[in-house]
């Protein structure tokens, strides 16, 4: 028997869903910041292997005998984070509820992922979600910043909300509960062949992982509206034996968020670049020269032939 099926997580910006896919994943895809709406495509994440009473077990690649680890039936479960969920102002926050559109569309399991305070009045996306017959694993994430007795009063709210559900305390970034909801995730799996060859992580490129790597930093180092303001296209990417040569672009939409981003002289996008560098030789395990640079393209978020560029628009090839 194999198991396999698409886990589409689904929620608000800033609830946490980007950093529980990584801990499920067990590497870092989708990048992770305290601003809202910091994650814009959907991004999957491919887990194979053996059911398993350990999941750390797993993603160490260790073998079935080892470490207590059951023998059982293959899996594989396709994880996709996607963007939270917004009102649209611009034709990229259109592009990115497309993508949320898709994931509803094939999901075999939803893992909706909440945090203290939320509720399920006025979200169309949440409405849908619980009107649907996919499983449903709740994730009340963020738990460790709140009291029991808070925690217990909104596992009950949201319990009742969605009485089909599974509803599951988590922090995320404590790891708590992670396993839990992994062990809910096999047992509800359909079963089905692999979907993508057993050795494939994710769908995207590298390509595409340098430039959401670049802009995590902008993302951490501009306020207000400049990293919004902000896309990353990689130019080149030549791979060589000790080391890899990118050429990134920074995009933005006037003269003075560009002249924000490089700083004066140059001092703000060198940060941008060393730290970038950094994350792209962990993600790679080689040495990398990045070369970057910055150019206006103006109102891109409004522009369909550039949000065809940046890849807005493949959900619709889903």
């Amino acid at each position: 028997m194999h198991k396999a099926g698409f886990v589409n997580i689904i929620g608000n910006p800033n609830v946490g869903k980007s950093t529980l896919m990584n801990a499920l994943v067990g590497e870092k895809l989708s990048i992770i910041t305290s601003k809202a709406q910091t994650t814009r495509h959907r991004i999957m994440g491919i887990v194979n292997g053996r059911t398993s009473k350990s999941h750390q077990a797993c993603l160490d690649g260790r073998a079935p005998e080892a470490e207590g680890v059951a023998n059982g039936e293959d899996f594989q479960i396709v994880y996709t984070d996607t963007p939270g969920i917004v009102n649209p102002h611009y034709k990229l926050h259109e592009q990115m509820m497309g993508f949320v559109g898709s994931a509803l569309q094939d999901a075999d399991l939803f893992l909706l992922v909440t945090e203290m305070g939320e509720t399920l009045k006025n979200n169309a996306v949440l409405e849908r979600v619980v009107a649907s017959d996919v499983p449903v694993i709740l994730v009340v994430n963020k738990i460790d910043l709140s009291s029991q007795d808070v925690v217990a009063e909104r596992l009950a709210y949201w319990q009742q909300q969605i009485p089909r559900a599974f509803v599951v305390p988590c922090s995320a970034t404590e790891g708590f509960n992670v396993d839990t909801i992994f062990d809910k995730i096999l047992e509800l799996l359909p079963e089905n062949p692999p979907y993508f060859p057993k050795d494939e992580l994710t769908d995207r490129s590298m390509r595409f992982f340098v430039s959401e790597i670049i802009r995590e930093k902008l993302l951490l180092y501009y306020q207000k509206e400049i990293p919004y303001s902000c896309e990353v296209g990689v130019e080149a990417y030549e791979e060589g034996d000790g080391m890899d040569t990118i050429r990134a672009v920074i995009y933005v939409e006037r003269d003075s968020q560009k002249a924000i981003i490089i700083g004066h002289k140059g001092m703000s996008i060198k940060k941008v670049g060393v730290e970038a560098r950094k994350d792209i030789e962990e993600f790679t395990g080689k040495k990398c020269f990045l070369n970057l640079y910055v150019k206006v393209m103006k109102d891109w978020r409004n522009n369909d032939r550039a949000l065809h560029q940046f890849g807005y628009d493949t959900w619709q090839e889903r």
